[in-house]
């Protein structure tokens, strides 16, 4: 109820605890599985374990009440499995393993489905940004540093960077999603019960590696948490990434500035006439809470001995709450781009707000060459100053200057010179550039 970002999207269900619960179950049933492609468990009793390792036949509740005594629900959950299954299965229900392999790679697993789910959404606000950056490649707009006008951009500039930073959280997510590893290490990560078991350690990692589509580590990582670290960071920038396209609407969309709404706003309880840009708040709102849990899990790095009290345990809740955000905030921005209007009306009265202040950097350089750098940015300043004070165009205010008369140039015509819509340098082919990136 109190985390709308997340509410009904697919994220929401690929990280629920029946979603935790059934990758603890598949982790179980995979491992028995590659005990028994390597020939020390029965294939029937692999088969049994994988029938039995169905979240719909377990209550996560009832798992995460009796999990607080043992401090993690693997414990109640090994000894229901392993009632599920016939007697001469039993023996062979998590055989050699801890509850950090399962748990572990349980996690690994639901972060490689959910960031399934982001990646298609991310696709889906590539798709409409790319679309927006081309249909908008010469929309002139005010550009605004420090919240002032600066110099004109175009929109499709601006698109073109949102573009750019879903793609930069694209590849990332891309590359740790197919980082993601296994756990499997035993009690202290010697690998030594399965050894007793008669199995090949390495190649058992291997096998149960091959039985869940994740990849293979080197070493245990119960305290090497390498794999944590780098799905926080991955999924931390992507947060700050569609954070960024976040804050720009939310600044464009302001009731005096206009620029640009969303395309299905959403209602005030208190007034009617309201139309809040709903999409870009929660996004917004991810991106400040995302790099709290990345902290967490970075901080959770500095794990003791062959495994940890507490270190390990602290992940659990960031970890899923990072996922939650980041799925969150990628359905929402594949609605929000997907739907953006633009103004450029708006844009181009904003264009003439100040009187051609916003290209006085043009008319400084254009006079440079003829009257000096110093005193062509006096002469600028001051027509600036007059501008402001009188209201006047500041091309018409420098086209009266006796200095620039004197000067007998008739190529200098700073009337036209302050048009800002001529002063959009390379932003055209920029655009280009940018959208040439698949």
């Amino acid at each position: 109820m109190l985390a709308p970002g997340r509410a009904g999207t697919r994220a929401e269900a690929t990280t629920d605890d029946r979603a935790f619960l059934q990758a603890m179950l598949d982790a179980e049933a995979a491992l028995t599985r590659a005990l028994a492609g390597l020939g020390l468990v029965p294939l029937r009793a692999a088969g049994e374990v994988t029938r039995a390792a169905d979240a719909a036949g377990y209550d996560p509740r009832s798992l995460a009440l009796r999990g607080r005594e043992g401090g993690n629900p693997v414990i109640p959950l090994v000894a229901e499995l392993t009632a599920a299954v016939p007697p001469e299965a039993a023996p062979h229900v998590h055989r050699g393993a801890t509850s950090q392999d399962i748990l572990d790679t349980a996690a690994m697993l639901v972060a490689a489905r959910t960031l399934g789910v982001v990646l298609a959404d991310l696709g889906r606000a590539e798709r409409s940004l790319a679309r927006l950056a081309a249909a908008h490649r010469d929309t002139v707009m005010p550009g605004r540093t420090l919240t002032q006008h600066a110099v004109p951009t175009t929109f499709g500039l601006k698109a073109a960077g949102w573009r750019s930073l879903v793609l930069d959280a694209r590849d990332r997510l891309r590359a740790v999603r197919g980082s993601l590893p296994v756990q499997l290490g035993g009690a202290a990560g010697t690998l030594a019960a399965f050894e007793a078991y008669g199995a090949d350690g390495p190649a058992l990692t291997g096998a149960f590696a091959r039985e869940l589509g994740l990849a293979e580590p080197v070493l245990p990582w119960h305290t090497l948490r390498t794999p944590v670290a780098d799905l926080a960071g991955a999924l931390a920038f992507t947060a700050g990434a569609l954070g960024k396209t976040a804050a720009d609407v939310l600044v464009l969309a302001r009731t005096e500035i206009a620029e640009l709404s969303e395309g299905t706003g959403g209602p005030s309880s208190a007034m009617p006439h309201k139309s809040n840009p709903v999409r870009a708040t929660l996004i917004a709102a991810a991106a400040r809470r995302a790099p709290a849990q990345a902290a967490t899990l970075y901080a959770s790095m500095a794990a003791e001995d062959e495994r940890p009290a507490g270190a390990w345990h602290a992940e659990w809740e960031p970890l899923r709450d990072l996922l939650r955000l980041v799925g969150g905030a990628a359905h929402d921005a594949a609605e929000l781009c997907g739907g953006l209007r633009v103004h450029p009306e708006v844009m181009a009265a904003h264009l003439r707000l100040t009187h051609g202040l916003l290209v006085s950097e043009r008319l400084a350089a254009m006079l440079a060459p003829r009257l000096g750098r110093a005193r062509a940015d006096a002469l600028v300043t001051e027509a600036a100053r007059r501008a402001v004070g009188e209201g006047r165009p500041l091309g018409e205010i420098l086209a009266a200057e006796p200095e620039l008369a004197d000067l007998g140039d008739e190529t200098l015509d700073p009337a036209r010179s302050a048009d800002p819509t001529h002063y959009t340098g390379a932003a055209g082919a920029l655009t280009d550039r940018a959208l040439e990136r698949s």
